[in-house]
This record gives structure tokens, C-alpha cells and sequence, in this order.
């Protein structure tokens, strides 16, 4: 299999359970808009309302942070079980086993691009123009995917290993909602050194960070951070895929008796 049938078929894949997930609700495809808004709705209905947060334009402020940690943690924690729930199918055919979170991971882009399409129109609707900034937004997404991409192949392949990993999945997207600055800016720490370190330590902090930068401030990230980033993060793919690979066999035996 080549390249281009490689994602032909990812592609495939992801647009078939896309179909299949949108026809079990009765608002369908409506929930790839509704879902995220409402995990947005609890999040400013607790720390705007309850707690009284002080930030300037909090509601915007927590969409582009909630929004975007939305299709990491999503694509995650379904990615994580892709290998292992596709038993039936391993046990028929001998096929690259990193097609089953990459699906995942497409299908997670083609939901994610209709919510950037959303949060995009309420940045316009508050005041926040379209400025040379954001064509930044074009490396920033690539990494963002990079990250995802790199992220899912790891964690289904460890849980294919040991099904008791999809609990550190689920606990460890938990970690990075509380510690990437979904609700809280890392900016606003008095030490800068701090927030420094947090966008070393934590990748995905930044990268929320660089969104509010380039959509809300007007300014670019640190673009060879972000480079940075997008390099460890392509070459883990890299890795994984090659993993992947070189022990299919292993995981399929892995997945069929477990």
C-alpha cells in the first residue's frame, strides 16, 4: 500500500464513522457544533458565574482554550481504544494497525474544522478583526495536527500492549485540562519564569497559548519554539508509525487474546 492509498483509506474510514456516529443522534450532525459548546457553557457557567472571574472577555478567552484542547483530548482518548476495538477486522486481514487512530484523527479534524469555523465567527461578532496574524494560524494547525497525530499513535499503541493504560489516558487528558491554561492564563502568573517553564513542560499549553496570541492579542507565537515543537512531535509519529509496523503482528496476537 502507497502513500496516497494509505490515506485514501484513512480518509475513507473516518468519513464512514463519521456517517455512523452522526446517525445515532437525533440532531446528527448538529452535536459536532453542540457538544463542545456545551463543555464550554459548564466551564463559564462554574468560573465566570460561581467563582466570579475577574479576566476581560473570559467567554472568548475560554472558547479558544476549551475548544482547542476539545480535539486533542477527544481525538486521545477514542485514538487510544482505535486498535483494540477493530478486534474483528485485525483478525481478518494483515493491515497497518496506524490506520485505526489516524481514522480517528481525521475524523477529528473534519469535526474540528467546522468548531474553528464557529469560534472564528464569535471572535468577529465580539470585535476581534482579522488581523496579519492570523496567518500564523497555518503552521500553528499543522503542529497542533503533528501533535494530535503523534500523541493518539503512542496511546493506542500502549494501550494495545496493556488495556489498563486507557485509564492513564483518561486521567492524563484530565491532568493536561487543569494544567494546559483551558480557565486560567499562565500569563498572569507574577514569576514570567514560570509561565516560561509551563510553555517548555507542556506543549500543549503553548500551543493554546499561541491561538489567544494570534486571535485575541494580534501577535505571533515564538516561532522556533513552535518549531520545536512540531519537530519532536513529527519525528515521535515517525517513530510510532515505524513501531507500529515492525510489531504488527504482535499487536494483532496482543488484540485477539486479550
Amino acid at each position: 500500500m502507497n502513500l496516497t492509498q494509505y490515506f485514501s483509506l484513512v480518509d475513507t474510514m473516518a468519513r464512514m464513522s463519521l456517517k455512523a456516529d452522526a446517525s445515532r443522534y437525533f440532531f446528527g450532525y448538529i452535536w459536532w457544533l453542540l457538544e463542545p459548546l456545551l463543555f464550554v457553557l459548564v466551564f463559564y457557567v462554574v468560573f465566570e458565574l460561581i467563582l466570579q472571574n475577574r479576566k476581560e472577555d473570559f467567554l472568548v478567552f475560554l472558547m479558544v482554550g476549551k475548544l482547542t484542547f476539545i480535539w486533542f483530548s477527544k481525538s486521545v482518548n477514542q485514538a487510544a481504544r482505535s486498535i483494540v476495538n477493530s478486534g474483528g477486522l485485525i483478525s481478518k486481514a494483515d493491515i497497518s494497525k496506524s490506520l485505526f487512530p489516524m481514522a480517528t484523527v481525521q475524523e477529528g479534524l473534519y469535526k474540528q474544522l467546522s468548531v474553528f469555523l464557529l469560534l472564528f465567527a464569535v471572535l468577529l461578532f465580539n470585535g476581534y478583526g482579522i488581523t496579519a496574524a492570523w496567518f500564523w494560524l497555518i503552521p500553528l494547525l499543522l503542529v497542533n495536527y503533528v501533535v494530535i497525530v503523534a500523541s493518539c499513535l503512542v496511546c493506542a499503541f500502549l494501550v494495545c500492549l496493556m488495556f489498563d493504560f486507557i485509564v492513564m489516558v483518561s486521567l492524563g487528558t484530565i491532568f493536561l485540562l487543569f494544567v494546559s491554561g483551558i480557565f486560567w492564563d499562565p500569563r498572569d502568573l507574577p514569576d514570567p519564569a514560570a509561565t516560561d517553564l509551563i510553555f517548555l513542560l507542556n506543549p500543549l499549553a503553548f500551543v493554546i497559548d499561541a491561538y489567544r496570541q494570534i486571535l485575541m492579542v494580534g501577535t505571533g507565537p515564538d516561532g522556533w519554539h513552535l518549531l520545536g515543537i512540531g519537530a519532536g512531535f513529527g519525528l515521535l509519529a515517525l517513530a510510532m508509525v515505524w513501531l507500529l509496523r515492525r510489531s504488527s503482528r504482535f499487536l494483532a496476537l496482543k488484540v485477539l487474546t486479550s
